[in-house]
């Protein structure tokens, strides 16, 4: 698996990650969860993205493959959904990244998001200095923000987050213009969400999800010939080879 550098973060990820929100779906049992987990480990895929809000995920991370923590940089995303504590306020940042501490079983997370915070949650600054407090008491290695649009661009401008997770996709070009080169830049890593955007392609009729719908408007708008290739390994590839993005 190729490796690259996440910016100037001095971490190196794979060219592919794992995103463990499925790791939240009734249908996958646990055995699953821990044989899906180690295979990708096993193929070489070293980036596992999970967040708060994606309920077992960061507990099944932590059951079975905190064992093999050498293996692999571990990403989550915080801000809300902690007991006794309000949302997007520096005690719910620094709970939860305690929280996720816990959960994954380890003693320092490589990278935590604040997961689509608003700006101006961001503008306040409480929130971005809780993570950087977080860092400098060794809970953390990369203080990060994952979003789009306005939040996106004060984030990599404002010179306090090493890196950035943000949509890049055949189907949201939009980052490729507007965002990436000032982060590219900036040494400020990208890592690429929803690169498959939602797979549109196999669905015959317009999806009623708001994002799927509008990726399947754009998805067909396009009327791109795939040219032999399968359609997810097609937008993987303009994914992992968008400029700016690890």
């Amino acid at each position: 698996m190729k490796m690259r550098a996440l910016g100037s973060t001095g971490l190196q990820v794979s060219v592919l990650g794992f995103g463990a929100m499925h790791l939240n779906d009734d249908r996958v049992s646990e055995a699953d969860a821990g044989r899906l987990l180690n295979e990708v480990l096993d193929l070489g895929v070293n980036l596992i993205d999970t967040a708060r809000g994606y309920g077992l995920s960061e507990e099944r991370i932590g059951r079975h493959i905190a064992h093999r923590r050498n293996d692999y940089v571990l990403s989550t995303k915080v801000g809300y959904g902690i007991p006794g504590f309000a949302d997007w306020t520096y005690d719910c940042i620094v709970a939860g990244v305690d929280a996720a501490l816990g959960r994954m079983h380890t003693d320092v997370l490589d990278i935590v998001h604040l997961h689509s915070c608003p700006l101006h949650v961001l503008q306040q600054g409480e929130v971005v200095r809780a993570l950087e407090d977080c860092q400098q008491r060794g809970k953390l290695r990369v203080v990060a923000y994952s979003g789009d649009e306005k939040e996106l661009r004060w984030a990599i401008g404002s010179g306090r987050f090493g890196s950035v997770q943000t949509s890049v996709s055949l189907c949201d070009q939009a980052n490729l213009v507007q965002h990436l080169p000032t982060a590219l830049a900036g040494g400020v890593g990208v890592i690429a969400k929803r690169p498959l955007a939602g797979a549109v392609w196999r669905f015959a009729q317009r999806p009623d999800d708001f994002a799927e719908g509008q990726y399947w408007d754009r998805f067909h708008a396009m009327g791109m010939d795939p040219a032999g290739l399968d359609w997810a390994e097609l937008a993987l590839r303009y994914a992992a080879f968008a400029p700016g993005v690890a």
